[in-house]
């Protein structure tokens, strides 16, 4: 599998105008209008091709480069009428792109979810056919937190503690991974599998040691908790053995067979998002504040910048394309899972990544040009 550099197309409304006039004329021009004949009614203008996007989770300080993308029209302008639904937990998200309980059609057309969470589904659900086509967290942020006053520092402090896992939650999911290669003996670890919600509540009151999820949801929110800063630690599983790519943009089976074009215009403006989020994370989050009611803008924001620094990739000035996977690393990461899940189906990697609507990264605007001195006589 190879990345394939995604052949950039813009159609502006201007241009668009300017073909129906054309057309519109030209009807006029070979067709003289009579007293008996009605002049032909100018065709309507293609109306803006709606995308149904959903989440994986509730709104965050993360989802900034969707909700800034929308908000500055680089949607609109690729021709796309992007509408973004929270979700209640990853399956819920995954879910909304599969026809699930007999329904006719997808509920969403292309999500945000965690791409070895796609894995384990397309192994139960094969005839889903849904496909990631943009590594948003080329590092995961799957992360054990734990604090210092409860004996946790290092993943073999572990043993003999209470663990907050969460099972519907894919860093709950990779925790034996995290175990294995650490060499963390699992049978000395009290996993408790807690809600999503309450896994920093139930750490920040001690009612367990550690807690496994996003490093940047932990951290943040133990901290609105009052745990003071030094008494958190927040293991990056990335750093101890993982090789799995993070969360990714889906998209589901129909939506790749009916509008490819689409995905590829979505992901040109998805990208300018991040570009612009990375520039000012501030005046992202006033974006994302909107559809947040009583978030706190310093959390938020905090929330991000550890997103953009520990888990999306930066764009460099050589890159062809960007959000795209290497082959012998993204092998590498299906073997590691295949170590602690048993797949019932022989998953090929172009079964879950799809290079093909990869996007250019945005090019930088030209340096303003400086007025030339006139030479003295």
């Amino acid at each position: 599998m190879k990345n394939l550099e995604a052949i950039a197309r813009r159609v502006g409304a201007g241009s668009l105008l300017f073909a129906v006039l054309a057309a519109c004329f030209a009807v006029f021009a070979f067709r003289p209008v009579t007293a008996q004949q009605t002049p032909p009614a100018t065709p309507p203008v293609q109306q803006d091709i709606k995308v149904r996007f959903t989440l994986d989770r509730p709104i965050d300080g993360t989802a900034a480069p969707l909700l800034l993308a929308i908000e500055r029209g680089y949607f609109k302008a690729e021709g796309l009428d992007v509408t973004v639904d929270a979700a209640v937990n990853p399956l819920d998200g995954m879910t909304r792109l599969a026809l699930a309980n007999g329904a006719a059609e997808p509920t969403h057309d292309m999500s945000f979810g965690d791409i070895n969470f796609l894995m384990r589904y397309r192994d139960q659900n094969p005839p889903t056919g849904i496909k990631a086509v943009f590594i948003v967290y080329d590092k995961p942020a799957y992360a054990l937190i734990g604090r210092r006053s409860r004996g946790v520092q290092f993943p073999k402090d572990l043993e003999g503690k209470r663990l907050g896992a969460p099972g519907i939650d894919p860093a709950g999911s990779v925790w034996p991974l995290f175990a294995r290669l650490n060499s963390v003996d699992v049978s000395k670890v009290t996993v408790m599998n807690v809600g999503p919600q309450v896994r920093a509540p139930m750490l920040a009151a001690g009612e367990v040691d550690a807690i496994v999820g996003n490093s940047f949801s932990a951290f943040v929110d133990l901290k609105d908790r009052s745990v003071q800063p030094e008494d958190i630690v927040v293991l990056l599983m990335a750093d101890y053995g993982v090789t799995l790519y993070g969360s990714a943009i889906l998209a589901s089976a129909k939506f790749q067979s009916e509008k490819p074009d689409a995905i590829r215009a979505f992901l040109r403006a998805y990208v300018k998002g991040v570009r612009d989020t990375a520039a000012n994370p501030g005046a992202a989050i006033d974006i994302v504040l909107t559809r947040m009611q009583g978030a706190r803008k310093e959390v938020e924001v905090e929330r991000l910048q550890i997103a953009l620094t520990q888990n999306i990739k930066k764009f460099g000035p050589k890159d062809t394309a960007v959000g795209g996977v290497d082959p012998q690393r993204f092998a590498a990461g299906m073997e590691q899972l295949g170590t602690i899940y048993s797949f019932k189906n022989k998953l090929k990697a172009e079964d879950i990544f799809d290079a093909q609507y990869l996007p250019a990264p945005p090019s930088a605007a030209p340096a303003p040009k400086q007025p030339q001195k006139k030479k003295g006589k």
